[in-house]
Order: C-alpha cells, then structure tokens, then sequence
C-alpha cells in the first residue's frame, strides 16, 4: 500500500472546510491536524464526524505533526509567512488565491518552492472547471483583439459580511477576487498587459478607511486587446448585474449565462461563483445582405461540478503534482503575474493614475 500523504489544514473556514472535505473523503491524504485562531476547526471536526487533531498556533502544528503537505486557506496576509514556514519543515503546499499580498512577497514563496524541490499549487478553481476550461477555449477561437467584460457584484450579508470585512483588512475586492479572472484574461491572450487603470469606492464605514468595497479594473494588452472587471462586495451591493462573463473579438463573441445563478439571493453564494449552466457562442459571420450566416450555438455541458466537487479536482491536480512530479513552473508563473496585474490595478484605484506594467 502506497503510503499516505500527511496533510495539515491551516484555516477552517468557507475555502478551508471544503479542502479538508476532500481530504477527508481521499484514501490517499491522512489528515493530521487542524489549525484556526478561533472555533471553526472544532466546527469542521463536527462537520466531519471525525476527531482531528486541533492547533491554534501554526508553527506548534507544523513541528509536532511533520506533516508531508500543508493546506493554507487564511487571510491573503498570512499566506506568504505560512507558505514559507511550510517548505522551510520540507512540506509541499496547496495555498488559496492569492499567493501573497504582495508581488514580491509571491515571489519569494515560488523561490522557496523552487529551492526547496516541494510542489506549490495555488487556488485558481476555475482552471479545473470544465465549462471554463471551454470558455477559454471558445474565446481563443474569436481572433484578436479581444474584449473582456467581467463581474462578480456580492451582496453579502450575515456571515459572508464577516468574511468580507475580515478580507478587506488586507485586500480590495478587485485583488481578491480579481486574480481569477485577470487569469482567465491571460489565459484567452497570449498578449502581455501593458498598463491599467481603476476606480474604486468605499461605500461603508464597516470596512477600514484606507480600503474600498467597490471596485473597476480596466487592462491593456499589446495586441489590442482590453478588459474591465467589477468586483462589490456587501449589504447594499445591486443584485441586478452581478454576474456578467463575455469575451469578444472580430470573429464572434463568447458568453457565460448563468441564469439560475443570476436570481435573487445568488449572489454571495459560492455555488453562483463558478456556475455556468450554458455557453452561448455567437458568430459574426455576414452574407452580402450583411445578415448573420450562422446561428448562435449553445453549449451546454453536462460535467457542471458544484463547489466541492471543484475543490475536490483541485486536491486530485495536487496529489498528482506530488507523486508523479509534475512541473508546475508554468502554473506558479501565471499565479504571479495575475497578482501582480491585480495589485497594480489597486495601485491605480488608490492613486487616481494610470500604472504601466511593461
């Protein structure tokens, strides 16, 4: 029997529970610990039905449980402390998006993964959705330039408002939320960003003064290419658009319609988040008459993993990354960039300037 990997849970709430879920579930993952500054790790021991050892201090849980892999699912402002400690104990790492909180800070964590020969896998769970997988593809067939037209308004309320105020001690929506799918831009081009700019807006004295709940990215690419995404988050936040998905180019446009996500009530649910239901794929084909040649495809896929099961392929790619070698080079390079685009944006919400990137 091939022995199992030791897996330690660091952060045990929304992101965190559905990892060890899968872990939990894995035949070949031993979960060996739990770690939270609060309660959560004893609610998930619950939810589980199991009876996993329970840390509060992270580096007590590394030392006592030699773990051979570490989970981190904790605020933005500790991954890059965390990651480190990880591959400095000679543990491979599963982090949540995004990598650090800073650019270099994401740098030093692929380093030390580099230097430490450990597998480091960041959370982007729509790389392992399959409607978004054909998304990517589709909009890659549609020429270049592209246009992107991207959102993701949440009107939270209840306990996802705790997690937002809690998240926006350290990041903007635009950051947090953005990297996804600043990465799904990068993906559809091949063309580097050339500069950004952003508005941001704080529409609540909830959240500290320095920081904003609403956010507008727009980028430029080299090739022509352009993108916007909008990312809100709380109690006022409009339910009206909250999920728009689209890329455009000269031969077509591409577009995710979610339309039993897009109800009311939707939008601070996680499983609204990566929904997709159908793929409408339109062509710009003309005949002489200037009248569309070719009708509208509807794509609809019949893999539509829910949340966990998305967290569940994520832990699948990671286990395989440790035990067939994969070379994840390719993976930690795009998770870097995609920061570093988010963060330049939040530079320019800031600042009230344009940032060039390249």
């Amino acid at each position: 029997m091939v022995e199992r990997i030791k897996i330690l849970v660091v952060g045990c709430g929304n992101m965190g529970a559905s990892h060890a879920k899968a872990y939990h579930e894995m035949d070949e993952f031993e979960i060996v610990g739990l770690v939270s500054r609060g309660s959560s790790k004893d609610a998930l021991n619950v939810m589980l039905g199991a009876d996993y050892r329970c840390f509060d201090d992270y580096k007590t849980a590394l030392s006592v449980t030699q773990a051979d892999a570490v989970c981190i699912s904790t605020y933005p402002d500790t991954h890059e402390e965390y990651a480190l400690l990880a591959f400095e104990h000679g543990a491979h790492v599963f982090i949540e998006k995004p990598l650090a909180d800073t650019v270099l800070g994401a740098k030093r964590v692929v380093e030390a993964a580099v230097r430490s020969n450990k597998k480091l896998v960041v959370g982007y769970i729509l790389r392992h959705h399959p409607s978004w997988l054909r998304f990517v593809e589709e909009g890659k067939k549609m020429g270049t330039p592209l246009v992107f037209r991207m959102n993701l308004n949440q009107q939270s309320q209840g306990y996802m408002w705790d997690v937002h105020r809690n998240l926006m001690k350290s990041l903007s929506p635009i950051v947090d939320c953005g990297v996804h799918y600043i990465d799904v831009m990068c993906q559809m081009t091949a063309a580097a960003p050339v500069s950004v700019y952003a508005i941001g807006a704080r529409l609540t004295e909830d959240i500290p003064a320095d920081n904003y709940n609403y956010g507008q990215l727009q980028i430029r690419f080299d090739d022509g290419s352009v993108g916007w995404y909008e990312a809100g988050w709380g109690p006022m936040m409009s339910q009206t658009a909250f999920f728009v998905k689209d890329v455009i180019g000269p031969k077509g446009s591409v577009s995710i319609v979610a339309k039993e996500a897009s109800k009311d009530g939707q939008s601070d649910s996680v499983e609204a988040h990566t929904k997709t239901e159908s793929i409408r794929v339109h062509y710009a084909d003309l005949d002489a008459d200037n009248n569309f040649v070719k009708a509208d495809e509807w794509v609809d896929l019949t893999d539509e993993p829910d949340h966990q099961e998305l967290c569940n392929r994520e832990q699948r790619f990671f286990l395989n990354a440790i035990l067939n070698n994969v070379d994840l080079t390719k993976s930690m390079e795009d998770a870097v960039n995609s920061l570093q685009i988010a963060l330049a944006c939040d530079e320019s919400a800031r600042t009230g300037y344009v940032v060039q990137l390249f």
